[in-house]
């Protein structure tokens, strides 16, 4: 019988994002304080000797995720680009427990990606070059780079510049998402003529012990994404405000090109009572408190415990 192998794919959060330029190929340049949380997707797989790399997708977001061709899944993508860079002439059979929102600015799928390179580079005891591991990042997404480094950083460049920061303590957030789906290639379309922001904005050699210091650091960034995010879905306008009408919630934010949003607090009890109050208001909201992942926290059963059931 052979062994299963699993991976966490932790939700991520942009806690500020600014676009800071274009390059001539489109590309937009950004700064972005990025962190991760102690609930996400789980992969698991078992070996297979033939080079075949199967996905089965469960849990409770499967549903949004088209299985009439799962070739275009992230994680299959991911699995054939390691094989080909590699060599090997390994496979797997791979179980994708689907807990994150689809197409949610929270790295679902970019997540599940970096796990999947994690999980397989044990699998096949492989160890590629780090240029490597970043060629095939890259080719997946925007988001891939930073979701295989998994640590508290800020993302430059495309995302594929990574500023390693002081690890941020296990400050309590809630995430919510209202059910709809956002294109991201249309949010950055619909802010064409918006100005850039300043660079360098974020002081790197600052640390946190609380929500409240985090929160008050970040009132002096932004999301340049929310105005044509909002405009083009309004409901993320209903999350924001119900976030920031709950007692205890410090700051609420858009992540990424959204539609998830998260607000922070200083005890889990805060976001907890949060949480309850806005599920009972909105029932078709997900809704998932959670802190932010620690280092030392990074285990399975950690980010299990704060899984939705």
């Amino acid at each position: 019988m052979s062994a299963t192998y699993s991976e966490q794919a932790p939700a991520k959060i942009n806690l500020f994002l600014h676009i800071i330029g274009k390059r001539d190929d489109g590309y937009h340049l950004l700064e972005s304080l990025v962190c991760f949380t102690a609930v996400g997707d789980v992969l698991t797989g078992e070996l297979r000797e033939d080079g075949i790399v199967t996905l089965t997708i469960t849990g409770p977001m499967a549903t949004g995720l088209s299985l009439d061709d799962t070739n275009d899944n992230l994680v299959l993508r991911a699995a054939h680009l390691l094989q080909q860079e590699t060599k090997t002439t390994l496979g797997a059979d791979l179980i994708l427990d689907k807990r994150l929102p689809i197409a949610s600015g929270i790295g679902g799928g970019s997540a599940d990606a970096a796990a999947a390179i994690r999980l397989l580079c044990d699998m096949w005891k492989l160890d590629p070059a780090p240029a490597t591991l970043s060629r095939i990042a890259l080719s997946l997404g925007a988001d891939v780079t930073v979701c295989l480094h998994g640590q508290t950083c800020l993302m430059s460049g495309i995302g594929d510049e990574l500023t390693d920061l002081a690890d941020l303590p296990p400050i309590p957030v809630l995430l919510i998402n209202p059910g709809k789906a956002v294109s991201t290639p249309e949010i950055f379309k619909a802010r064409e003529d918006e100005d850039f922001s300043q660079t360098g904005l974020w002081n790197i050699d600052q640390e946190f012990n609380s929500g409240a210091a985090l929160a008050d650091a970040l009132s002096d960034c932004g999301n340049d994404l929310t105005l044509p995010a909002t405009g083009i879905l309004p409901e993320i306008c209903d999350v924001l405000n119900a976030l920031a009408r709950e007692e205890g919630c410090l700051l609420a934010r858009m992540s990424g090109s959204g539609a998830t949003c998260f607000g922070i607090y200083d005890t889990t009890e805060q976001a907890e009572r949060a949480a309850n109050a806005i599920a009972q208001a909105n029932p078709d909201w997900w809704i998932s408190p959670t802190q932010i992942l620690c280092q030392e926290a990074r285990t399975l059963s950690n980010i299990g415990a704060s899984f939705p059931d």
